[in-house]
């Protein structure tokens, strides 16, 4: 098949959106979604009121109009919550959801898809973190329900989701083994998701998506490609200065004196050998510029993926007032990212964009009460009693040593499920505040300028294409 040249990237909690998927797509290139916490995003966008009523336009097209109408029933606000009253929080993901999670769930990433989709023939992805795997069985069928072009994963070893993916396009119940701290040799954990069960009876036949791997290193990819349980249809091949969760260094962590992950030569991916698999690859992180591009297809890439130019773009989720100050800074020559070893529950090294009033500063992570409402990045741990428990190290540290954790895992951890809820809006009303944002970003943060029209503040994911394949742009006339 012909696969895109440039991948946008399926970035944070809703910072890929469907309008900016949407944008990239009607170009000709693959606009992504990002999947993670996409209940939390859908409940608290219909609890703001859908004030243009796209939500209720993509419900109305579900093929389960009676799950459309509870989803509804439960969070919809008429005109809006009243400022300052709180979101309504939703169930916390575990083994074992309730229907009203379950249902939420599917429809969120069925809402995603479908508006990413309407009104073009583009090609569609969503992209989903390997780490949250207890929401990624409804996540994906939410999403094939909507005919989604490609599954995009990484933040660990995806190797059971092609075959989940060819089980739900079937109709079949498909299964994931989770990773449960603490089991016992020979014990395994199984979340499932049945496509009958879901629909009362039998379930439409769907259009199975191709999947691609987000890897570092081509030992993985060969892992993948051999063994998982189902086709691999290509790899995303990032870089450590790419944005969001970044693989740790090969062999012991070591530390700069600035307190990063030191990353060499070891950590460079090997594309020779992904040449060898024969399978398409794209090439990720500070590749997002023109001769870039063309210097990734001269490598064998069938092209690039690009998320912090778009994550800053005017149709990305991210609040206005974070993107006006990430091009500010840009231009100030001021920009800084922090490859944070800890700050991720996931135990992944994440990058944090250095920004006035986020939890990138010290003292405001330090004032902010821990609390896990939103669980996205629980763990699973297994019980004393054999049963299985949820914990995270951003919760209070007190609450995650009752549950068996380490004390010294939980120092520096941030709660990413509420700080990047609240960088795309939907921060949590708490005591007469908000939840404070924290803004993730590749190094290229340091160079938005290029992109940017003259004398604009802002610019449009158009012009981030238009830049890549080398089109001109306002930007480009002023050089």
């Amino acid at each position: 098949m012909q696969h895109p040249i440039i991948i946008q990237g399926g970035m944070g909690v809703a910072v890929s959106n469907w309008r900016l998927a949407r944008a990239v797509s009607c170009l000709g290139e693959l606009g992504v979604v990002s999947g993670t916490l996409l209940a939390v995003i859908l409940a608290r966008r219909l609890q703001a009121g859908d004030l243009e009523g796209d939500l209720r336009r993509a419900l109305a097209h579900f093929p389960l109009p009676s799950v459309a109408e509870r989803v509804l029933a439960d969070h919809f606000v008429p005109g809006g919550r009243a400022p300052g009253v709180p979101f309504s929080l939703t169930p916390l993901p575990s083994l074992q959801p309730g229907q009203a999670l379950t249902d939420l769930t599917v429809a969120a990433n069925f809402i995603e898809v479908f508006l990413a989709k309407e009104g073009h023939a583009g090609a569609v992805g969503i992209n989903l973190l390997e780490k949250a795997q207890l929401a990624t069985l409804p996540s994906l069928y939410g999403a094939m329900l909507a005919d989604v072009d490609y599954v995009l994963m990484g933040a660990g070893i995806p190797r059971s989701i092609p075959g989940a993916l060819d089980r739900l396009a079937a109709g079949d119940a498909a299964e994931l083994k989770l990773d449960v701290a603490g089991a016992v040799s020979g014990e395994e954990f199984i979340t499932r998701f049945d496509p009958r069960s879901f629909f009362a009876g039998a379930p439409p036949r769907l259009r199975r998506p191709q999947f691609l791997a987000i890897v570092s290193s081509a030992t993985l990819a060969l892992t993948l490609a051999k063994k998982s349980n189902g086709r691999v249809d290509g790899f995303i091949i990032e870089r450590d200065v790419a944005g969001g969760h970044n693989a740790p260094p090969r062999g012991p962590l070591q530390l700069s004196l600035a307190g990063e992950p030191v990353y060499g030569a070891r950590d460079l991916p090997d594309l020779t050998k992904f040449r060898e698999l024969g399978l398409p690859f794209w090439l990720a992180g500070a590749y997002a510029r023109p001769e870039k591009l063309a210097e990734a297809r001269q490598l064998g890439a069938a092209g690039i993926q690009v998320g912090t130019a778009f994550a800053f773009c005017d149709e990305s989720g991210i609040e206005p007032a974070l993107k006006r100050e990430a091009i500010r800074a840009s231009r100030a020559g001021t920009a800084r990212v922090f490859t944070d070893p800890v700050a991720s529950p996931t135990g992944f090294p994440f990058k944090v964009v250095s920004m006035p009033g986020t939890l990138s500063e010290a003292d405001l992570y330090a004032g902010r009460e821990r609390i896990c409402d939103l669980g996205g990045l629980r763990q699973p741990y297994r019980k004393t009693d054999g049963t299985l428990g949820y914990r995270c190290p951003a919760e209070p540290a007190a609450d995650y040593v009752r549950k068996g954790g380490e004390a010294a895992d939980t120092v520096g951890r941030k709660c990413l499920c509420n700080a990047l809820a609240a960088t795309v809006g939907f921060g949590q009303s708490r005591g007469g505040g908000v939840e404070p944002a924290l803004v993730t970003a590749g190094n290229e943060v340091a160079d938005l300028d290029r992109i940017v029209p003259t004398g604009a503040a802002h610019y449009r994911a158009e012009e981030v294409v238009r830049y890549l394949r080398g089109e001109e742009t306002a930007a480009a006339v002023a050089g």
